[in-house]
């Protein structure tokens, strides 16, 4: 069903607005020609040239922002690439106008650490077209590396990328303070910007700790960008927000009030982890009124003033272009809406939220509950057991003590309502790994 006129119309005043404050529509970004609009050397030609030869029902990006005050200007649609299969899937997305992509040198083609380098795969697709995007990567850098070690992981994923440097690197997956704080980590950063192997750094993250380390990071000028899970399903008062106005970019606690601050210092902000741990192969009864979850769930996202842009997992040309379809779109509709409630009411009872941590102290043994079920989730939604496996297993002992716990400690620690003793229980189980017999 086709939007009514009034939402038409509300969406024509959202993208005026949208030109006066921040961003760069896909007309004004055509007619601009590319490197006065974006800085990126002749992108606007190769893309006029590109975008004048596709159907108009093909879906395509629609709007291009500055990231922060780096003088990056991105895709307001990333390139995610954890479980990218090939280099196809990465031309594609640059062919649909896509300039940010971003990936890291533990992606593999199945997930984190399995398969092959997805760096490969974007520097096969795009090292011919360097100039004309915006290329990320990342390393967990623990707080013991030292900043020998750390050049090496980025040299090596400088060979994988076909590129001399990145535009971005980034300290990921950020779960503890002293990883923050590690001096060896800024001496590194301040040698390869030196040395032009990167021209900005920052952290991501999407687990334990989360917000005190962004904090930390945004309050001592440690950071050019962060990238941070946040999705609709992530604020406590969500449902009520279907009782009064929809009101999208109104008070929400935690990852938001950083966002803002850091937008209000210039530093660039990306949003990851969108989808509230959807798949579009359980997505079909998420619809309405021509309202589906993976655009609606963007809308949401993208609706916040303070968010530059979002990337999410490409994991193959269809899933691409339900994203991209999302290009340009930061109004929310009461159809969206609906979406995003009837969803959140449906998996709201075994979704952990990235970066809440509210649990954290509520074992007595040091069950690192957020990271666990993160985990769970990428065996029970994302389908990818390998993923999940690799995952757990990097937590040492993970969720073995849960097997012989009441579950009394966690019972009420989750304000979501998680029955936290019977989720770990249950990834224990699913992904702790029986040691081989020699015999």
């Amino acid at each position: 069903m086709a939007d009514s006129p009034k939402d038409r119309e509300a969406e024509r005043d959202r993208a005026r607005s949208d030109r006066d404050r921040t961003g760069i529509d896909r007309r004004t970004f055509l007619q601009q020609g590319g490197r006065a609009a974006l800085g990126l050397s002749a992108f606007g030609v190769a893309y006029a040239a590109r975008a004048a030869r596709t159907p108009a029902d093909v879906p395509t990006i629609q709007r291009y922002v500055p990231l922060g005050k780096t003088g990056l200007v991105i895709s307001d649609i990333g390139f995610g690439s954890s479980g990218c299969p090939n280099a196809d899937v990465v031309r594609h997305c640059y062919d649909r106008g896509m300039t940010y992509f971003d990936t890291a040198e533990m992606y593999g083609s199945e997930g984190w650490g399995e398969g092959e380098f997805v760096e490969t795969f974007i520097g096969e697709a795009l090292h011919d077209k360097r100039d004309k995007v915006v290329i990320t990567t990342k390393y967990l850098a623990e707080a013991t590396d030292d900043r020998k070690l750390i050049m090496s992981k980025l040299e090596a994923s400088l060979r994988r990328l076909r590129t001399d440097h990145v535009d971005i690197f980034l300290n990921h997956a950020i779960n503890d303070l002293d990883r923050v704080k590690n001096p060896e980590w800024f001496e590194f950063v301040e040698l390869a910007k030196q040395q032009g192997k990167i021209r900005f750094s920052g952290i991501s993250g999407h687990g334990g700790q989360l917000q005190e380390c962004v904090e930390y990071a945004i309050d001592n000028n440690l950071v050019d960008v962060i990238l941070c899970s946040h999705n609709f399903g992530s604020d406590p008062k969500f449902y009520e927000r279907f009782t009064k106005k929809f009101d999208w970019v109104a008070n929400q606690a935690g990852i938001r009030r950083l966002f803002k601050k850091a937008h209000d210092k210039g530093i660039g902000v990306i949003a990851m982890k969108t989808q509230m741990g959807a798949k579009l192969n359980d997505l079909s009864a998420y619809e309405f009124e021509g309202a589906a979850l993976p655009e609606a769930s963007l809308r949401w996202v993208l609706s916040d003033p303070n968010v530059d842009a979002a990337i999410i997992s490409m994991t193959s040309t269809e899933v691409a272009d339900s994203y991209i379809r999302a290009s340009g779109k930061r109004g929310m509709r009461e159809s969206d809406a609906r979406v995003l409630e009837n969803y959140v009411r449906n998996n709201s009872t075994d979704y952990c939220r990235p970066g809440c941590s509210n649990c954290e102290t509520a074992c007595p043994l040091g069950v690192p509950i957020a990271d666990v079920l993160r985990q769970r989730m990428y065996a029970k939604r994302y389908g990818n057991r390998p993923l999940a496996r690799t995952g757990y297993a990097a937590l040492g002992q993970g969720a073995s003590a849960c097997l012989g716990c009441s579950g009394e400690p966690c019972e009420n620690a989750c304000e979501f309502g998680l029955e936290i003793g019977a989720l770990t229980r249950e990834t224990a189980a699913l992904l702790s790994v029986e040691p081989r017999s020699n015999s």
